[in-house]
């Protein structure tokens, strides 16, 4: 199946619409994107950033103001959807209540003129590898909403399509089988090598389906990297607060030297890793550090700095702990290996703040949320 796969370029896309109130609004605006064939490409944002108006342009449900699609090497801006060989996963699954498993799962075929024995042949191989053998006469009313969700996925690939798409495909699921879905989607996608485009505003599913993460913002692709790019090198105030949690230091450049910039912050000075162009000695900043990072040190450590407990909250495998440092508040989480003395509210503690943990940004961007 992967001998056909091909990749999706996005180039300069913009979507307008008109809003009675606030006029003319860009739901997306100038988005560029290359999806390498058999990659799994996520857009990420909050509601309203433009990511469902990106895929739907990609689909073919929607036109673009600007901008062209190319599937390959072919341009597909002008082809309707049916012209484009793509399955599409829908929010709302878009089963047929009156069609059995069997003939939803056909339904595709059957529009291509396939013939009956492919198609049952198909259908049968397709439905074994969703995990729903032996549901070809059910309903969608009989199903619960995860096998409703593996009919759909089912749908979507039977008809071995160039790209695959996927439209907030697990919201409608409880957290658990969210997470079992997940873990299929991307294993099935895997195995199939299509290459695929996902929507989705939950951060922690895009880190657990995706090659990379497109984040979006206000209509516009505002950081692309893998997981691990986009959480230990946010480019933006925006996307450092987005995915996962972060504590967010207001300082000052004291110093540019050989080691990182030297940055004034919670009453000292704190080396950091680098520091983003256009910043000079002099210039406000905020330093980003994850709450894993703040390490909580034996009070005689080099360089550690006093804070106050503020709360602490014993979590199973980890302890959240508010701290006040300087004045500002610091989010810490401790990792259990073993029984550890509860800290108590109000004591003293000693904290580092490792420089290759700390992020420079520039001050916070008026795109914040």
């Amino acid at each position: 199946m992967g001998m056909d796969t091909i990749g999706v370029r996005v180039a300069g896309i913009s979507k307008r619409y008109t809003h009675r109130v606030k006029g003319e609004i860009y739901a997306a605006r100038e988005v560029e994107l290359d999806v390498k064939p058999g990659e799994f490409l996520t857009l990420l944002g909050p509601s309203g950033c433009g990511k469902t108006t990106t895929l739907r342009v990609i689909a073919g449900f929607e036109h673009p103001d600007a901008g062209r699609v190319y599937f390959g090497d072919e341009d597909v801006t002008g082809k309707a959807a049916n012209q484009r060989n793509i399955g599409f996963v829908f929010q709302n699954y878009a089963l047929f209540p009156h069609l059995s498993i069997f003939e939803n799962v056909a339904y595709g075929l059957r529009v291509r003129g396939q013939a009956g024995g492919e198609i049952a042949k198909a259908v049968g191989d397709v439905l074994a590898l969703v995990g729903l053998a032996g549901y070809e006469q059910q309903f969608s009313a009989q199903l619960s909403g995860g096998e409703q969700q593996r009919v759909a996925l089912a749908r979507a690939i039977v008809i071995r399509p160039r790209v695959l798409l996927f439209d907030e495909p697990l919201s409608n699921l409880d957290a658990k089988l969210r997470i079992q879905m997940r873990q299929e989607i991307r294993a099935l996608q895997r195995r199939l090598a299509i290459t695929t485009i996902y929507v989705t505003h939950d951060q922690e599913e895009a880190m657990a389906v995706s090659d990379r993460i497109a984040v979006m913002n206000q209509g516009s692709v505002v950081q692309e990297g893998s997981a691990l790019d986009l959480y230990h090198r946010p480019a933006t105030d925006f996307v450092a607060k987005f995915i996962g949690r972060v504590n967010s230091i207001p300082g000052r450049v004291a110093a540019i030297g050989a080691d990182g910039p030297a940055i004034a912050a919670l009453g000292t000075t704190l080396v950091a890793r680098t520091l983003p162009a256009g910043l000079a000695t002099g210039s406000a900043v905020q330093l980003m550090i994850r709450p894993e990072a703040v390490a909580i040190v034996a009070p005689d450590t080099p360089g550690a700095l006093a804070a106050t407990v503020v709360s602490s909250s014993f979590l199973g495998e980890k302890t959240e702990v508010q701290l006040r440092c300087a004045g500002e508040g610091l989010h810490a989480v401790r990792y259990n290996a073993g029984p550890a003395e509860p800290l108590a509210e109000g004591a003293t503690v000693a904290v580092c703040l490792p420089a290759n943990a700390l992020t420079v940004l520039p001050p916070a961007d008026r795109e914040a949320p």
